[in-house]
């Protein structure tokens, strides 16, 4: 309403000298606030069109977005406004409420974005929970993702159980080889080693060796995805396609990014509104919509209703609503 109210800038005045009536003209300092509010909650408009809609987002897309709300509270309570340096302040609390623990999935999401990596949580952490708490929780990230990739590592081990017996038989079936091969180098009187043989010691070696690296190793020591900031990136189908290169880590990422971080769109908390304030009932005072919002929760509790669908609501309403006096509160 703000933006809206912006525009028409040059509008109010002119009213004014048309309409003497009209003495709600706001003057340029009050316009000057209302740029400053409209800069400051732009970025919280954004933010909120990602988390909420019909589309639930994965937990990667919200710790970038968290740093960024951080780190414009921080910029705007050193403001030289007081009325925004008031409201800053207001909401750093709640947000230090709300975020002042380290958020698991939304750090292990970002990490298993290829865009972010370990080089977000390292630069955010510190704007978000301070220089000195940073580190700390940092370190308790890694050791987390670590040791939920080595629980994909043994569920990955146990499902693939029965490898070891098709190896015996694999073995058994070069040993016969193996025996008949000499048999012919016997009756040559020479010792031969096929290529086959000599392939398979080499194997051999390379299967007793520990590996240098995991495939987590791997995948944070690669160069991060460099593309266009707002390109829509399908990180889901990227693991896809590479589970064939990080089997183990591609499970772990598509079972951590198809969490959604919220799980009821924002728009829904407002839901409960549009049945007061529809087109006809558009211009009410705040006070009334209040009341009615207050009466419809009372009377919903009542009686036991819940306010999931509009059909009950409006059955109710015409058939009660009209005997309750807001006096009697």
């Amino acid at each position: 309403m703000l933006a809206s109210a912006l525009e028409f800038r040059d509008v109010f005045p002119r009213y004014g000298y048309i309409d003497p009536g009209f003495h709600y003209v706001p003057s340029e300092y009050k316009w000057m606030k209302v740029e400053e509010v409209c800069k400051f909650l732009g970025i919280f408009y954004e933010i909120t069109n990602v988390i909420s809609g019909i589309d639930y987002p994965t937990a990667n897309l919200f710790l970038v977005d968290l740093y960024r709300i951080k780190e414009l509270l921080n910029e705007k309570a050193l403001n030289f406004s007081d009325h925004i340096r008031f409201m800053t302040k207001s909401m750093a609390q709640k947000f230090d409420k709300c975020w002042g623990e380290s958020n698991i999935l939304m750090s292990l999401g970002a990490i298993l974005d290829l865009r972010y990596k370990m080089v977000l949580v390292n630069h955010t952490f510190s704007v978000i929970y301070g220089e000195d708490a940073a580190p700390r929780y940092i370190d308790e990230i890694i050791c987390i993702l670590y040791d939920l990739y080595n629980e994909y590592v043994d569920a990955h081990i146990s499902s693939h159980s029965e490898e070891p017996q098709r190896e015996a038989g694999k073995r058994k079936h070069a040993e016969i080889t193996s025996k008949s091969t000499q048999g012919v180098a016997k009756k040559l009187g020479v010792n031969v080693l096929t290529g086959k043989e000599k392939f398979q010691m080499i194997v051999n070696e390379i299967d007793k060796a520990p590996p240098e690296k995991s495939y987590l190793d791997v995948y944070l020591e690669e160069s991060m995805y460099v593309c266009d900031a707002n390109a829509n990136l399908d990180v889901l189908g990227w693991w896809k396609g590479e589970r064939w290169r990080f089997p183990i880590l591609s499970r772990l990422a598509s079972d951590a990014l198809a969490i959604p971080v919220t799980t009821v769109a924002s728009e829904s908390t407002f839901s409960v509104d549009g049945r007061i304030i529809d087109d006809r009932r558009a211009s009410m005072f705040v006070e009334t919509v209040q009341m009615l919002l207050c009466g419809n929760d009372w009377i919903c509790n009542l009686h036991g209703l819940k306010n999931k669908s509009r059909e009950p609501f409006d059955v109710f309403e015409s058939s009660t609503i009209e005997n309750f006096d807001l006096s009697d509160i």
